[in-house]
């Protein structure tokens, strides 16, 4: 049974095969590291800025694509992938080195569209019309880190923008006919169900597609510092999926659902331990969702 507009699907009706995302680095920091609103990057990002499966962005981008591309093309023999930039601020440098990386990403004839992870507040009109340009040749979404719709929560893992800023990003991609892709973080310190729930609600509003993650305490974060001093714990599998299932029902139907979990890298997760075992996770919301009769927007 379809429970929800899964992005597996969508590039399946878009592309006509099935798609891989080829997750690269384009070398890149981030305003919230680099001393121009913070040094200390958000409570939960880990040192890789949240790409530790990406390549090393000490190689050039073709071959960044090209040791990727060797890491899934055993399970797939369609030869169709997105070059997705995912570590750090993907918009966050001068436009010349932007657009030189960029242009080189979408280059080989294996790669059928651009996935870029950003920062709402890093889309200036150069950047903004770059990716117009580049979604010309071949499609573009931009991944738009906003975690919680709720200032307070914002505040305490150092977003650093206002949720008006968010706002604005969407409104300026829609108007240059580029996709936006929302993260989500559900389980984040001191929200309620009813907060998680209004997050979701609100960005399904706006947004083309949403990624919801499971909160993940990684080592050398400073969330790990405040999770070992017991200041919050963190969801239960069974939690997860209940909040999981709820969220899908009050997502509109045209709303594509990249992700419903995430795993973090084994060697740095610090909780919650049930993470780990991806498969045995999905298999178990996928269960839930059987159990319940999920239908992705049946609450709105």
């Amino acid at each position: 049974m379809k429970h929800y507009n899964s992005l597996n699907e969508y590039y399946k009706n878009k592309f006509g095969k099935k798609v891989y995302k080829l997750s690269i680095n384009g070398g890149m920091t981030c305003p919230n590291r680099d001393g121009t609103i913070d040094t200390r990057g958000c409570i939960f990002c880990s040192k890789g800025g949240s790409g530790e499966f990406s390549s090393d962005s000490n190689l050039d981008i073709v071959s960044q694509l090209e040791e990727a591309k060797k890491r899934v093309e055993s399970k797939t023999k369609d030869n169709y992938y997105i070059a997705y930039f995912q570590p750090f601020t993907n918009t966050y440098a001068d436009i010349d080195y932007l657009c030189d990386i960029y242009y080189k990403a979408i280059e080989p004839e294996y790669i059928v569209g651009l996935s870029v992870a950003t920062r709402p507040d890093c889309l200036n009109d150069d950047v903004l019309e770059l990716l117009a340009e580049i979604n010309n040749i071949k499609p573009v979404s931009v991944e738009l880190g906003l975690q919680t719709i709720h200032e307070k929560t914002a505040a305490y893992i150092r977003r650093g923008y206002p949720l008006s800023v968010y706002e604005k990003a969407v409104t300026n991609l829609h108007k240059y006919g580029i996709e936006a892709v929302t993260h989500v973080i559900i389980g984040l310190p001191y929200e309620t169900e009813e907060m998680i729930l209004e997050t979701v609600r609100y960005t399904g509003k706006l947004t083309d597609g949403i990624k919801l993650q499971l909160l993940h305490i990684i080592k050398g974060t400073d969330l790990e510092t405040e999770y070992l001093n017991k200041k919050f714990e963190v969801l239960s599998l069974e939690k997860y999926t209940d909040l999981i299932c709820k969220s899908i029902e009050l997502l509109p139907e045209n709303v594509i659902v990249h992700r419903i979990t995430g795993d973090g890298d084994k060697r740095t997760l610090i909780a919650p331990e049930w993470s780990a075992d991806k498969k045995h996770v999905l298999n178990y919301i996928n269960k839930e969702l059987d159990k319940r009769n999920v239908i992705q927007g049946s609450k709105l």
